[in-house]
């Protein structure tokens, strides 16, 4: 292993741990950062990533003097964990535990100014005490909560909660312990990934409580398991093999989180065709359907008018339509030679992944290229129901016109 192997690794779980936050951060941000739960929320990410921001500064400048963002957050993390396990609760902390907290936090944050080690180790371990004291606090809180009071939802986000307390204790406390453990890094950042990946995964419902504890012991296993045969394929000593396993382990929850992100991003872009549909001010189609184009969901699609249809066969388009209002390239209904003609004419002249009718008489098509709904079996939905909204309303405005 080489010398400077240490440093290279918290460098990089630390730098990790801010990726993670900072994709937390924005997706409560785009939530809605003044409601109550994503404020509280809000205030513990920061929090988290001044600790890391200096960590990583005091390791890259080598200034002792960012110790004091390093200890000043560590002081303050436990009053931002007790202030969201009472907004999650709904309930505020017994006085007693809100004047420890919020006394240690005060006292501590003044202590982190003196940035100097000449008043450690006994520091460290008054502010480790103090931390887990904070830990163990909301802890009993979400114990000892009401369940009957919340909602099943804010049952899970709290045993979550719990779950990450449980699995970020004995990393926090480790990184006050490191001589006394002989452990190479601090391996708090560990924690800080798998908060951010159970905390964005609430906004994922549909996979179940069961199934994300599943895919947790899976990332943690298979690190393990991978660290540990690289560990014995290089001849490795326990430092390496704890660095090897922790590198991995930190990669495996930085690309979920980032994954994570992703999906929420779509399934919220593709919640916005609903919205579309509930709140468009118009009863009229063509209006309708430009107001489609401005979406970012469907950005680029084309408005296809009857007369840009001129040289198709109008009974063949309308033999493709009727058997797939929504024509995706990847599964083209198979109807004959001459609709395969007009399908591929139709995919290849626009560029499309997409086309669906919007409007029967006089023939409207809307031809999209988003190869990215291909994989997206919500927004092929949405995009059925944005059809069939766009065809009542042409159907409503015959109507309206024969009368």
């Amino acid at each position: 292993m080489i010398a400077a192997a240490v440093i290279i690794a918290q460098i990089f779980l630390s730098a990790a741990a801010l990726v993670g936050l900072y994709v937390l951060q924005r997706v409560l941000v785009r939530r809605g950062p003044w409601d109550p739960i994503n404020r509280r929320f809000l205030f513990g990410v920061r929090i988290t990533m001044v600790l890391f921001t200096g960590r990583v500064l005091m390791i890259l400048t080598g200034i002792e003097a960012f110790r004091i963002l390093v200890l000043f957050a560590a002081a303050i993390i436990p009053l931002a964990v007790l202030i969201l396990t009472e907004g999650l609760l709904r309930r505020h902390a017994p006085p007693l535990v809100k004047t420890v907290i919020g006394g240690g936090a005060a006292l501590f944050a003044i202590l982190s100014l003196w940035y100097s080690q000449s008043i450690d180790p006994a520091r460290l371990f008054a502010l480790l005490g103090f931390q887990l004291l904070g830990f163990v606090a909301s802890g009993w809180l979400i114990v000892t909560r009401d369940r009957a009071s919340l909602s099943s939802n804010e049952n899970v986000m709290i045993v979550r909660l719990g779950l990450s307390l449980i699995l970020f204790i004995p990393l926090a406390a480790a990184d006050f312990l490191l001589l006394q453990f002989g452990l190479p890094l601090q391996f708090s950042a560990l924690g800080v990934l798998i908060l951010c990946w159970l905390a964005l995964g609430l906004g994922r419902g549909h996979l179940g409580h069961r199934a994300t504890l599943v895919n947790l012991a899976v990332m943690v296993t298979a690190a393990t398991l991978v660290g540990a045969m690289i560990g014995m394929f290089a001849r490795m000593d326990r430092d390496g093999y704890l660095l090897t396993v922790a590198v991995i382990m930190t990669t495996l929850f930085v690309v979920a989180i980032l994954n994570d992100a992703r999906a929420l991003r779509l399934e919220e872009q593709s919640l916005g065709l609903l919205r579309l549909l509930a709140t468009a001010p118009t009863d009229d189609p063509m209006t309708f359907l430009r107001m489609l184009q401005e979406h970012p969901s469907v950005e680029g699609a084309v408005v296809v008018s009857e007369e840009s249809l001129a040289g198709l066969q109008d009974e063949v388009l309308e033999q493709i339509f009727t058997a797939a209002p929504v024509l995706r390239k990847i599964d083209p209904p198979q109807l004959g030679v001459a609709a395969d003609d007009h399908i591929t004419y139709l995919f290849g002249r626009y560029a499309a992944t997409h086309v669906m009718l919007a409007i029967p008489h006089p023939r409207v098509l809307v031809a999209l290229s988003m190869p990215s709904l291909s994989a997206s079996p919500s927004v092929e939905l949405e995009l059925q129901v944005v059809q069939r909204m766009a065809a009542l309303m042409a159907a409503r405005k015959g109507d309206h016109d024969a009368g």
